[in-house]
């Protein structure tokens, strides 16, 4: 499919940056990709399982891997035990590259369904060569979310409601985060039974009950595990300084990165996210369907509104590839006219993508 064609060699160029570069500073790429920040955590939890790492990096902090979700791990474990001549490191990146295919896939096929081939492929691309897309190259567990959400989206908008929450569920076992994926199949069943008076398929009711139950069970797990079942992992989450506090948080941190400056990623981060916000409001003009909008919504409400890790929020709203919709659209428009201004401004992303992903994975020294 020359969507996916175009998605890899955007990825490959991206880890090639990496590679040189990492070598030119006398490092590791492949350790880059595979055994970096939250990597290493899912790394120990697929070796060891859950409990084997805590840290205490200052007071009131308490890092504990139980704030990580489960399914990437059990991934990583399935893929070495089919083969174990491969690290745990190349067995993730296996894994999250797959995942990136069959989400870029996904994606393809509801920008196909909604605006045609040259849109779909289009935010494909887009999606690719995102700022922060080098994290679709590594071992993390965005490119698996957004796998299970794509399609999962795509099938509700097809009306396929036991995938819709089979897969949703799966994706809620993914990252904290994809408890949106479940809203949006909610959301969307609500409103067909309102819609329809109550006369739907039992499969609508399923897929419904099915979507939430990834997220919660884990939830439910940690909370059980910590003497507070609905709590608890709250509690874990807290300990590493993430709490949904409506953007207090944020806007405290914005305010004192706004008058004392700070390092380069973190203006970056505040100009994402809120470009993140603007296309959510072109998304709402442009009447999306109901499930990208409320998929993406609950997105962005917990990058702008959750606290703690400020820039890693445009890594959280990776997988909100619903916002590239009206600019995937508006440049589908310009390419039929001026095909060399579309050109351009896809050239210009994917030198921004390349240098940037380098710079963040090899020189920025925070975590992504």
């Amino acid at each position: 499919m020359h969507a996916l064609t175009l998605f890899a060699a955007a990825r490959l160029t991206g880890m090639l940056a990496v590679a040189l570069d990492s070598r030119l500073s006398g490092q590791q790429p492949f350790a880059l990709l595979g055994r970096s920040w939250d990597s290493l955590w899912y790394l120990g939890i697929a070796a060891q399982g859950y409990g084997a790492h805590t840290l205490h990096p200052g007071p009131g902090l308490v890092y504990a891997d139980l704030a990580f979700f489960p399914l990437y791990p059990w991934l990583i474990r399935a893929v070495h035990t089919v083969l174990p001549m491969l690290g745990a490191g190349a067995c993730g990146l296996l894994v999250a590259w797959a995942a990136a295919a069959a989400a870029a896939l996904g994606i393809h096929r509801i920008g196909l369904r909604l605006h045609g081939p040259s849109v779909a492929t289009l935010l494909v691309v887009l999606w690719g060569v995102l700022p922060h897309s080098v994290v679709l190259s590594m071992g993390y567990t965005e490119p698996v979310l957004t796998a299970f959400a794509a399609w999962s989206l795509y099938a509700v908008l097809t009306r396929r409601w036991l995938w819709a929450g089979t897969l949703a569920a799966l994706a809620g076992l993914a990252r904290p985060n994809g408890f949106a994926v479940a809203a949006a199949v909610l959301v969307t069943a609500g409103w067909e039974i309102v819609r329809r008076r109550g006369r739907v398929p039992h499969r609508l009711w399923t897929g419904a009950l099915l979507a939430p139950a990834g997220w919660a069970a884990y939830v439910l797990w940690v909370g059980i595990r910590k003497g507070d079942p609905l709590g608890g992992y709250f509690a874990v989450q807290r300990g590493w300084g993430s709490t949904f506090d409506f953007g207090l948080g944020s806007a405290r941190f914005t305010k004192k990165m706004l008058l004392r400056g700070d390092v380069f990623i973190f203006p970056v981060a505040l100009g994402i996210v809120a470009v993140a916000v603007l296309l959510y409001a072109l998304l709402l003009l442009d009447r999306a369907p109901l499930p990208l909008l409320a998929y993406s919504g609950v997105l962005l409400l917990i990058a702008v509104c959750g606290s703690g890790f400020f820039e890693s929020k445009p890594r959280f709203l990776l997988p909100a590839f619903p916002l590239l919709l009206p600019l995937a659209c508006a440049l589908a428009r310009t390419a039929r006219t001026r095909p060399a201004h579309a050109l351009l401004v896809v050239g210009a992303l994917a030198g921004l993508s390349v240098s940037y992903g380098a710079y963040l994975l090899v020189h920025a020294g925070r975590p992504l």
